[in-house]
């Protein structure tokens, strides 16, 4: 049994020790932090699929926990809500991709007569502006034109000649991930308990800050999934009352775009407008009527549809989020870009749970 002597002593190093020391629930959630970036920065390419699965889970869990809200068994409800991901998924892939790779093939055999039309465009230019362009001018941006097309040429190429891998790996992910989603779903609660069992100890911090993103990153994601839905259906409506060619490539677009803010909708503007450009020209009414109504749609979209799906969103400034679409889109590209503004939710929910001293203050 220790005397006082060497008691008082311990206690006093003890102390000492933790006034240097980190807070263990600090170094917990480090921790989990800089696992999960080591495995998904490194891993990533490896892992995709279970990555994949885990997401589409977990927004498909916020229609299983509605359900359990309303007295209807876990496992009734996973079975049902698999059901209907089962039955979206075999219409993206059987109906919804062989139209838009159909119009994608079309509007690239059409790319020469469109490009033919630009240059007859851009070398009346110097007739109607000659106190703005010349004829050397418009030479230079048809050359420049004719370079981009040719690059964007050789890229579908290079791009094809790797497509049967890609054909391959995805026919593989189309069986692994739907299985992996519904043991996900089906066994949530025995995977969270094993997995748990790896986790520190003084995973307090780690909890408060999950509880905190998650209501906010669920409402986000699954709000930008019905918000793509949205708009891929009414611009497709919208389209094809207006007999505009590709109107499903181009309603897919519109779509996509809104998984980028603020870059998107300025991305999909060529595509439209291109294509309005090229099958009626500028002065024709068809083409102001496009302009008219992808216009509206643009902007019931940011007034209307964007407050109503994301009130509950963390407000973050336009310049944090377009720092977090650069940085996470680089490091994991399209993903990166699409949970840009989760993951600075996250970061910012972690600023703001961090403690703001690790030190313990000196007794006195």
């Amino acid at each position: 049994m220790p005397t006082p002597f060497y008691a008082s002593s311990f206690d006093f190093i003890y102390q000492r020790i933790q006034r240097f020391l980190p807070n263990p629930h600090v170094v917990a959630l480090a921790g989990v932090l800089f696992f999960g970036f080591f495995l998904i920065y490194f891993l990533a390419d490896l892992l995709m699929p279970v990555f994949a699965s885990i997401v589409i889970a977990y927004l498909l869990n916020g229609l299983i926990a509605k359900a359990e809200k309303r007295h209807i068994s876990r496992s009734v409800a996973v079975y049902v809500v698999f059901s209907f991901f089962l039955g979206c998924l075999g219409f993206c892939i059987f109906l919804l991709m062989p139209m838009v790779f159909s119009q994608t093939v079309q509007l690239v055999h059409r790319i020469p007569e469109i490009l033919n039309r630009v240059q007859l465009e851009i070398m009346r230019l110097p007739e109607m502006y000659p106190q703005l362009m010349s004829d050397i001018d418009s030479n230079k941006i048809i050359f420049s034109v004719q370079n981009e097309f040719l690059d964007f040429g050789q890229q579908i190429i290079s791009g094809s000649a790797s497509s049967f891998v890609s054909l391959v790996s995805a026919t593989i992910y189309l069986f692994l991930v739907p299985l992996m989603v519904f043991f996900f779903l089906k066994d949530k609660t025995l995977l969270l308990d094993w997995f748990l069992v790896f986790t520190p100890k003084d995973r307090h911090l780690s909890t408060k800050v999950w509880r905190e993103v998650d209501t906010q990153i669920a409402n986000y994601v699954r709000g930008k999934f019905v918000e793509v839905f949205i708009l891929w259906s009414v611009s497709y409506i919208t389209f094809s009352s207006l007999d505009l060619n590709y109107a499903m490539l181009l309603a897919v677009l519109m779509g996509i775009s809104v998984m980028i803010p603020y870059v998107g909708a300025t991305l999909v503007t060529f595509p439209v407008l291109g294509v309005a450009y090229a099958q009626w020209g500028v002065s024709h009414d068809a083409f102001i009527y496009v302009v008219i109504a992808y216009s509206i749609i643009q902007a019931l979209d940011g007034v209307v549809l964007v407050p109503l799906l994301f009130s509950e969103a963390v407000n973050l400034h336009p310049v944090a989020i377009i720092i977090a679409i650069l940085f996470f889109g680089g490091l994991w590209g399209f993903w990166g870009v699409f949970f840009a503004i989760p993951l600075a939710t996250v970061v910012k929910s972690v600023l703001n749970a961090w403690p703001t001293s690790t030190i313990a203050p000196p007794s006195n």
